[in-house]
């Protein structure tokens, strides 16, 4: 076997793995043939699309599989900064001083999927909106624009979850 067609197979088995996984998160069921079904499905699927899930460069292990230990933190980080985040938007605009703005700034983030997280995670929490993810260009509206400086800005907005999702993708 060829080094490309094995490279194939885990492209074709990482996007199945990866639909079948939403699958059972929309349908939330694990009756048998629930799970069949979607595992068929996300097979045929997977066989039609892994070039466009999963680009070659990126068919690597580390770059689609999370370390589980840094994941769970993240999502409790994650979870504790938009809590913090709703109190503080709630706190401004009860006072009237919001200084909305848009930063530009470059995340030191390799891999899509990071990326796409990272942009996700700074969309979810309250304040921030992720405007545009241009290669490692981050585009961002935040309510309490406290500076114009990018790499600043990027520390406040980012930096939290910059740091765990380089462990998490490597």
């Amino acid at each position: 076997m060829t080094e490309r067609t094995r490279w194939n197979i885990a492209r074709i088995l990482l996007t199945t793995a990866y639909l079948l996984g939403g699958w059972l998160l929309f349908t939330w069921s694990l009756e048998l043939g629930s799970i069949l079904l979607g595992l068929v499905h996300a097979v045929a699927i997977a066989l039609l699309t892994y070039p466009i899930f999963i680009e070659e460069h990126e068919a690597a292990r580390r770059s689609h599989l999370p370390r589980v230990e840094f994941l769970g933190i993240y999502l409790l980080v994650l979870v504790f900064n938009m809590y913090v985040a709703s109190f503080k938007v709630l706190w401004q605009i009860l006072r009237g001083r919001i200084n909305p703005g848009v930063t530009h700034f470059r995340t030191r983030l390799r891999t899509d999927i990071a990326r796409v997280v990272l942009t996700s995670s700074i969309t979810l929490t309250p304040g921030t909106i992720t405007l545009q993810l241009d290669d490692d260009h981050l585009i961002v509206h935040w309510l309490d624009a406290r500076t114009r400086h990018s790499k600043y800005a990027s520390k406040l907005i980012a930096g939290p979850y910059e740091r765990l999702l380089r462990r998490i993708w490597a």
